[in-house]
């Protein structure tokens, strides 16, 4: 993240993100696949790192401007149903955005591991008095009652974060074409390295 200065002196949190180019490599139809969906590849690799089935899949959308000697297959392979005016091979850059649209960002978050109910719920823990002496953190009673199992649902400890996260009306308050780069208006889920999806 970074600082940026808007026309008017204001100074807002940004997310810088690496977006782009991504490459066409499948337009799925009604009649083959059963729905309407286009297929879409990201961040080149060697093809020495790739399975041949993977090669074959994309053999028809290879980039033809790859800088690197070898390069041509893809690490990231994403769907979105519903569009059709593409076809395989076309490639999308940052210059499908503009400044101050508004965009939807998906991500992985940050994954935590196993947390307690204070980190992971917001509880306030026991008091250190009347006889309780580890009691700071601990979740207290669950309930008791005719109950005997958990209820599903139950706040407790456990794995926290890693979760897909979906952050809506953000704006865009800069595109780098040359760079492939899109500064977002706040944070973003995920952390350094995070493949987010940006939807117009």
């Amino acid at each position: 993240m970074m600082q940026c200065f808007l026309d008017d002196g204001q100074v807002v949190p940004t997310t810088v993100i690496s977006a782009g180019p991504i490459v066409v490599t499948q337009m799925k139809s009604p009649d083959v696949d059963g729905y309407v969906a286009v297929q879409v590849a990201f961040e080149e690799q060697k093809e020495n790192r790739a399975t041949k089935a993977h090669l074959g899949h994309i053999k028809s959308a290879k980039s033809s401007d790859s800088t690197v000697e070898g390069e041509g297959a893809f690490k990231h392979l994403r769907e979105f149903r519903d569009i059709e005016e593409m076809a395989t091979g076309d490639r999308i850059t940052v210059s499908a955005f503009k400044k101050g649209d508004i965009v939807t960002v998906t991500g992985i978050s940050k994954g935590k591991g196993f947390q307690g109910v204070v980190k992971r719920h917001g509880f306030h823990g026991g008091p250190r008095s009347h006889g309780q002496k580890h009691s700071e953190r601990e979740p207290g009673s669950i309930g008791g009652g005719l109950r005997n199992k958990v209820p599903k649902g139950m706040r407790m400890g456990g794995r926290m974060g890693s979760d897909r996260i979906t952050v809506r009306n953000l704006e865009i308050v800069g595109v780098d074409v040359e760079n492939n780069q899109l500064l977002i208006k706040g944070a973003i889920p995920g952390r350094r390295g995070t493949l987010v999806e940006i939807i117009g």
